[in-house]
């Protein structure tokens, strides 16, 4: 078996270490608001290279409160791509704000800069930049169109722990950036938590009063907030698995190059290409081809586990029909029952990668003849 996760073998690889802290923050009742949610804090904003860092509830969270933070103005629109996890919009209606869809790029399939500048209204009022699968959006672009329409930038960077754009660490290169660490993303809790990034002081101690019932001080509330904190125990998990998130982070890239090598040339295949001067954290490694189900049961009779992110475009959803944007002419509304992500993480082996590879021509081959 070709596991498309296995969160127990990262366990088992780093169990020591893993169960002292969980002792530690036990032996210690540090559950709430201790040293340890600290200092994971200041390391994971260093790690991000972001000046702040406020560990929230889980990810959903994180981009609420960073919208909510953004003090938008009533009405205000936000453009969101139209490929994603659904946290990503519904944190933006939940907010009262209207949801536009955006399409996304043909090869590494985050936001498409071009129809953002196309679904500009005067209610615009922010972008939100998925880093989807682990690729940086194009930063540059969407920083100008910020600059040029006077709009908040938020980074969704919910696959994309480690990614670089150009050298930068994503999440502290637009206005805002959100994390979170589900188990299975690249850096993940044994529960639910997520994470605000930002260069901005006054914004990070906004988001952590929102996060605290409007307080930073026991009972001095300026506002009313909410409850979305990091829990001792989950942060005391992370500081420890960020140690090996760089590690883990250069394996999935080496599976990513098998792929990458092996599966080159396949007519009916697409591969996700990364851009130049960008480190693809490879949260998911997705390849395109209309044979998509067919392909993805004969691997898993082959003994290959695969997944589908996403298999239904945003604005196709029942939750989004209000909008219209359904029939839209998108890439990302064309695309969605074609795409299947490969097996990739830390717990394979190149020999793993190539017998994915291996597979996958097998399959094409015996179609083709």
């Amino acid at each position: 078996m070709v596991k498309f996760l296995d969160l127990h073998a990262q366990y088992l690889s780093i169990k020591p270490e893993i169960d002292a802290a969980i002792a530690d923050v036990i032996s210690h009742s540090a559950y709430i608001s201790s040293e340890t949610i600290t200092e994971f804090e200041k390391e994971f904003a260093d790690f991000q290279q972001a000046d702040y860092c406020v560990g929230v509830g889980n990810g959903t969270d994180a981009i609420e409160i960073a919208i909510e933070a953004l003090a938008l103005p009533p009405g205000a629109e936000v453009i969101v791509p139209a490929n994603t996890f659904i946290a990503s919009s519904e944190s933006v209606s939940r907010q009262g704000y209207k949801v536009v869809f955006a399409d996304v790029n043909e090869t590494n399939y985050t936001i498409d800069p071009e129809d953002v500048l196309r679904r500009l209204t005067p209610r615009t009022a922010a972008i939100i930049a998925v880093h989807l699968y682990g690729h940086p959006c194009d930063m540059d672009s969407l920083t100008q169109i910020c600059r040029d329409y006077d709009l908040k930038l938020i980074e969704d960077c919910a696959q994309a722990h480690g990614a670089m754009y150009q050298g930068k660490k994503v999440g502290a290169i637009g206005d805002i950036g959100t994390f979170s660490f589900y188990p299975g993303k690249n850096l993940g809790a044994y529960g639910d938590g997520g994470a605000i990034t930002t260069n901005d002081e006054s914004l990070a101690l906004m988001c952590r009063r929102i996060a605290n019932h409007g307080r930073i001080s026991k009972y001095d509330h300026l506002f009313e907030g909410r409850n979305s904190r990091l829990d001792g125990l989950q942060a005391a998990i992370l500081k420890v698995k960020l140690k090996y998130l760089s590690g883990w982070i250069d394996q999935r890239n080496s599976i990513a190059k098998v792929y990458d090598e092996e599966l080159r040339g396949i007519d009916s295949l697409i591969l996700p290409v990364t851009v130049e001067n960008n480190y693809h954290a490879y949260h998911l490694y997705v390849v395109r081809t209309e044979s998509r189900d067919d392909l993805a049961k004969y691997l898993n009779d082959e003994g290959i586990q695969t997944g589908v992110h996403y298999p239904i475009a945003l604005p196709k959803l029942e939750a989004y029909a209000y909008l219209g944007q359904a029939n839209d002419d998108m890439f990302a509304n064309r695309t969605d029952r074609t795409l299947l992500s490969l097996p990739v993480g830390e717990h394979l082996t190149k020999n793993d990668a190539s017998t994915v590879a291996t597979a996958i021509r097998h399959y094409f081959e015996s179609e083709a003849s």
